[in-house]
């Protein structure tokens, strides 16, 4: 008797099962790891964007000119190198200061907080420009208001300023987030086993490049998808508490 075939499409999709015979399970975890990859990178690039936004808005031109000039220098540098450059970068640092203090270590950088911090730091500069987009956003009218019925300068800033800066800042953070979670695959370089990089090895090692790379484009879109849908779930949020005050 002849050996039973699986037609040719069940033959390509049994490929991205779960179990040991599909890379269901491998492009379970890379998700998972480029979910994991880009919240960590949106942690270190807010705290980032915060001193930089504060150096962007302080009424002293050195502390500003530096702001713009990292922010320059991130700009004109393409992300995949930045990302390479802090990879080696942190190695190189901390084996050096190993070094001088007469320590005999090696350190090697785990490759997700490298990349994290390679992201975070891109994150951040881009950032820092929508929070002093948005610091400037908020109406004069209304901290003037605030300083007419006494309030202090400290009291009007935590609780009228950042409050409505925050909602003028986060149309543009969102959008930053969805360039954020495409971005995780420039980790692939430092070989991270993020989504993109399991979906070329599975590739490679079942010569179905394309199966394995369209089936990761469409979990990237379902990522996007789900973003947009908590962007919208915010704005209807941010309008319900604007008429609510109205």
């Amino acid at each position: 008797m002849g050996v039973l075939k699986l037609p040719f499409f069940m033959d390509k999709f049994s490929k991205l099962s779960f179990g040991a015979l599909g890379w269901g399970d491998e492009l379970l975890i890379g998700s998972l790891m480029t979910i994991s990859l880009a919240l960590a990178s949106v942690m270190i690039g807010i705290v980032v964007s915060i001193l930089l936004t504060i150096f962007k808005i302080q009424p002293w031109s050195p502390l500003r000119g530096v702001a713009h000039g990292i922010t320059l220098l991130f700009r004109g540098t393409p992300e995949f190198l930045i990302i390479l450059i802090v990879f080696f970068g942190i190695d190189l640092i901390i084996n050096t200061l190993l070094t001088w203090l007469a320590i005999e270590s090696a350190v090697i950088t785990p490759k997700f907080w490298a990349g994290a911090m390679g992201l975070g730091l891109i994150f951040g500069v881009y950032a820092s420009d929508v929070f002093k987009g948005a610091f400037f956003a908020v109406s004069k009218g209304i901290i003037e208001a605030g300083h007419s019925l006494g309030l202090s300068r400290l009291y009007i800033l935590c609780k009228i300023h950042i409050p409505l800066m925050i909602r003028f800042a986060i149309p543009g953070l969102m959008n930053l987030w969805l360039v954020l979670l495409k971005d995780t695959s420039l980790v692939a370089v430092i070989a991270f086993n993020e989504l993109l990089r399991t979906a070329k090895v599975a590739g490679e090692s079942e010569r179905e490049p394309f199966l394995f790379f369209f089936t990761a484009a469409i979990i990237y879109l379902g990522m996007a998808w789900v973003s947009e849908r908590f962007r919208r779930f915010l704005d209807t949020r941010i309008k319900l508490a604007d008429s609510d005050k109205c």
